[in-house]
């Protein structure tokens, strides 16, 4: 299960642009918690601490506590906006949850048994086509990861959400379109090795 992450803020009195510059000028995020048919809460949290948590890569599918006023929220981080150049965080959405409330969120994928795919033993390459899968979980039950077996595979076969087996209590959204997950791909090299002979074939015609 995803573990629980804390972060600490400080409520924002003043809003707009002009404060919110000032605000990152003192290693500040601009942030907002809103949701549960509650008024959005306008706070401000540590750059450095943010930025360790996002590089966590659980940032997304985990549970975060927010330390604001002597109150704590359960909340999950929704989007964080980065500088285009600089990639500092701009500003990050906190949407509030129930402790066993039903949500969405992107979990990640990890491949498994490489050893014992046939495909790519022979030099295969894996063509990742999802990194992450969204599911429908409780939010207390967060997994930190879709495990996908590649056991078997041969060039040329797919992996299909209806054959990865799902973490206990979780659902994929989409899945009825049964999408791809991943390919076993003959290597580049390979291709242009055959389509050298290929074409000299030709020419001996």
């Amino acid at each position: 299960m995803s573990e629980q992450l804390t972060l600490s803020a400080e409520a924002r009195d003043r809003a707009g642009k002009g404060a919110s510059r000032a605000l990152r000028r003192e290693g500040r995020v601009p942030a907002v918690i809103y949701g549960m048919n509650e008024e959005p809460l306008s706070i401000h949290v540590e750059e450095k601490l943010l930025n360790k948590q996002l590089g966590t890569g659980h940032f997304f599918n985990s549970v975060i506590m927010v330390e604001v006023g002597g109150k704590t929220v359960r909340t999950l981080a929704k989007d964080v906006a980065f500088h285009p150049v600089s990639d500092r965080p701009l500003h990050a959405d906190f949407l509030r949850v129930s402790e066993h409330a039903t949500v969405h969120v992107h979990v990640p994928v990890r491949f498994e048994n490489e050893d014992a795919s046939p495909g790519l033993k022979k030099g295969g390459v894996l063509n990742v086509v999802a990194h992450d899968i969204e599911l429908e979980v409780d939010a207390a039950e967060i997994p930190d990861e879709v495990v996908v077996d590649l056991t078997g595979l041969e060039v040329g076969d797919s992996i299909h959400i209806s054959a990865v087996t799902l973490p206990k209590g979780t659902k994929a959204l989409h899945a009825d379109t049964d999408f791809s997950i991943a390919t076993v791909v003959a290597p580049s090299a390979l291709k242009s090795a055959e389509g050298e002979a290929e074409d000299e074939a030709g020419e001996a015609e």
